[in-house]
C-alpha cells in the first residue's frame, strides 16, 4: 500500500509518547569480541538498532534500501502500474521487490495495467517473480540496445543504486559516485521514453556541474532529495529527473 510506514520505521523507537524514555534502555550494544575489528562493531551494533534493518527482515525486503525507494516514489510517484522498470546494479533485489509490486508486474491488481521489471547487474541475482534480472555490464558497448530488446522497446524509469567501492576519501569516493550517476544518465537518455523518470545516488552536495546542467537539459524537473530512509550519518542523496524530453545536446569539447 502506498505510504504505509512499517511499525516503528519514521518514529522514535520505545514509546509512542515520543518523548524517547526508554530508548536508551532498549538500545542494544555489542561488545568487541577477540578478532573482531572496532569498526565491524560499529556495523553490527548499527544494524541491531536500525529499525529500516528490521523492517526489511519483518516485511520480506532483501535489505534496508527498498524503504529508500518506496520513500522516493510516495513522494515523486513514478512506479505507476504498467511502468517498465530498469534498475541498475540490482543486486540484492530490494528495489526490484517494490518495483514489481507498484507497476503490477504479477499482474495482481485486477483493471490495472500490468508494468514489467528488469535488473541488470554483474553478478547474479536470486530469482524474484514479476522481475527479470539479468548479468549485464551496463557500461559495455551495446547495453542499451539489448536492454531495449529485453523490453521490447523503451524504458519509463531507469533506477540506480549503485555505489563505487569505498576508498576511504571522501573527496575520491564523491567523485567516484558523481561518474557513476553520470554513466547511468547516459544509460537512461539511451533507453527511456519521453516523459520518463531518472532515479540515481549521488553524495552529499547532489549532482553537480555539468551532470546537473545535463540532466536539467533532458528532463522536466531535476530534484537532489535525502528520503528518511537514508541513514543520518551517510552522505548520499539521490537526485530524481522526471519529465523525460530527449537526449540533451552533446557537450561542447
Amino acid at each position: 500500500m502506498r505510504g504505509k510506514k512499517p511499525t516503528g520505521v519514521g518514529s522514535r523507537a520505545g514509546g509512542g509518547s515520543g518523548s524517547g524514555r526508554g530508548q536508551r534502555d532498549l538500545r542494544v550494544r555489542v561488545k568487541t569480541a577477540k578478532g573482531r575489528k572496532a569498526s565491524s562493531t560499529r556495523w553490527l551494533e548499527r544494524q541491531l538498532n536500525d529499525p529500516y534493518v528490521h523492517a526489511a527482515r519483518r516485511e520480506g525486503y532483501r535489505g534496508r534500501a527498498a524503504f529508500k525507494i518506496i520513500e522516493l516514489d510516495d513522494k515523486y510517484r513514478f512506479l505507476r502500474p504498467g511502468a517498465r522498470v530498469v534498475d541498475l546494479g540490482c543486486a540484492p533485489g530490494g528495489w526490484l521487490q517494490v518495483a514489481v509490486a507498484r507497476v503490477n508486474a504479477r499482474g495482481e491488481v485486477p483493471g490495472k495495467p500490468q508494468g514489467r521489471v528488469l535488473g541488470v547487474d554483474l553478478q547474479e541475482v536470486d530469482p524474484l517473480p514479476g522481475a527479470e534480472a539479468h548479468v549485464l555490464d551496463f557500461l559495455a558497448e551495446g547495453a542499451d540496445a539489448q536492454v531495449r530488446g529485453w523490453l521490447g522497446g523503451g524504458a519509463d524509469v531507469v533506477l540506480s543504486d549503485m555505489a563505487a567501492a569505498s576508498s576511504g576519501h571522501r573527496q575520491t569516493d564523491h567523485l567516484r559516485i558523481i561518474a557513476l550517476c553520470e554513466a547511468a544518465a547516459e544509460f537512461a537518455f539511451d533507453v527511456l521514453e519521453e516523459g520518463g523518470t531518472f532515479v540515481a545516488k549521488v553524495l552529499a552536495g547532489g549532482a553537480e556541474g555539468a551532470l546537473q546542467a545535463r540532466l536539467k537539459q533532458a528532463f522536466a524537473k531535476v530534484a537532489n532529495v535525502k528520503p528518511p530512509a537514508s541513514r543520518a550519518d551517510s552522505a548520499e542523496k539521490y537526485v530524481v529527473a522526471t519529465g523525460f524530453r530527449g537526449r540533451p545536446d552533446a557537450p561542447e569539447a
